[in-house]
């Protein structure tokens, strides 16, 4: 009986971990990666579980994942939310340390699944308009995972964390260590004053 309790219990992780990136809005595919369900089981469990108040679905995403690393260091915002992301992953175990170049399939059990949410969850409650989607910050965590294109880095000035490309050449700054370039109107004015 007990061979029958564990296969149910796993079976039922499995069940709630993809309920839970339902609601979240991810993708078939990612559904399938991290829980291991069939593409029509988690269909099923789509059109027969997920129901908001009123009636409303969450949306399904369809076509390819995100997968563009610079995605994360675009702009001061995207840096400073990959860095608060990149911490709560670290802070809940999401992201094991010390990150390995293996595949990022090891990477993806229904036990870390859980503990995506919950770093998802966190990292939305810290934004009143997040810029990251959930597929977003799957893409991250494989990415420093992997760490081939984006690593965990510090901001050179007071060590904050940062989510870093790994093949810059300079050492990286936070947004609040980082000068402010002055806006454009007065460098041209500088120019001008200079010519």
């Amino acid at each position: 009986m007990r061979i029958h309790d564990d296969r149910y219990n796993r079976d039922q992780r499995r069940f709630e971990v993809a309920l839970r990136f339902i609601r979240h809005e991810a993708r078939t595919h990612t559904i399938r990666v991290w829980t291991g369900l069939t593409d029509d089981r988690i269909r099923k469990l789509y059109r027969n579980y997920i129901f908001d108040v009123g009636g409303t679905r969450p949306v399904r995403h369809r076509g390819k994942s995100p997968q563009q690393p610079a995605f994360f260091t675009r702009s001061t915002r995207a840096r400073q939310e990959s860095a608060v992301l990149a911490s709560i992953f670290c802070l809940t175990g999401t992201l094991p340390r010390p990150a390995a170049p293996e595949a990022a399939r090891s990477l993806a059990t229904p036990a870390r699944g859980e503990l995506l949410c919950q770093a998802y969850e966190s990292y939305r409650s810290e934004f009143s308009s997040p810029q990251f989607s959930f597929e977003h910050a799957v893409f991250l965590l494989a990415a420093l995972w992997r760490a081939d294109e984006l690593i965990l880095g510090a901001c050179r000035d007071c060590s904050a964390v940062l989510v870093a490309d790994r093949w810059s050449l300079r050492a990286p700054r936070c947004s609040v260590c980082a000068p402010h370039m002055p806006a454009r109107s007065t460098l041209a004015a500088r120019y001008a004053a200079a010519a």
